[in-house]
């Protein structure tokens, strides 16, 4: 898996990957046009995207709906007091089911929620390496 960022300018970049381009831009008042999601909202993107694929199969293995699943994702953005660096935490994954779920079809979503690849990315700190060249 792999994707390509190129620097457009200013604070804008195009992200490409298999033939698919999106923009990454800031706000207007970080400096941006605001031509794109910031590198924080395209993670929870990736994050909510991801969880929604998981739990619509689940309602379509279900046979229960083929479509109208929403899901909003949320974090806050914090300082480490110790090292200053600030990151993402507290994520929440909200999941709206296009129709009533009873307890067990609830927890079937979760479960299969659960096996989100972002999601497990993100409770497990990957190792990253920088190389520059």
């Amino acid at each position: 898996m792999q994707v390509t960022v190129d620097h457009l300018g200013a604070v804008q970049f195009e992200i490409k990957t298999r033939g698919h381009r999106i923009a990454s831009d800031q706000p207007v008042e970080a400096g941006g046009f605001d031509e794109g999601m910031t590198p924080p909202e395209l993670m929870l993107a990736s994050l909510g995207s991801c969880a929604a694929y998981y739990a619509a199969q689940y309602l379509r293995k279900k046979r229960l709906a083929k479509e109208g699943t929403t899901v909003a994702v949320s974090a806050d953005k914090v300082k480490d007091p110790e090292t200053h660096l600030t990151r993402l935490d507290n994520f929440s994954i909200d999941i709206k089911s296009p129709i009533p779920l009873s307890p067990e079809h609830e927890s079937g979503m979760r479960e299969a929620v659960h096996h989100c690849l972002i999601h497990n990315t993100l409770l497990q700190p990957p190792k990253i390496d920088i190389q520059i060249a």
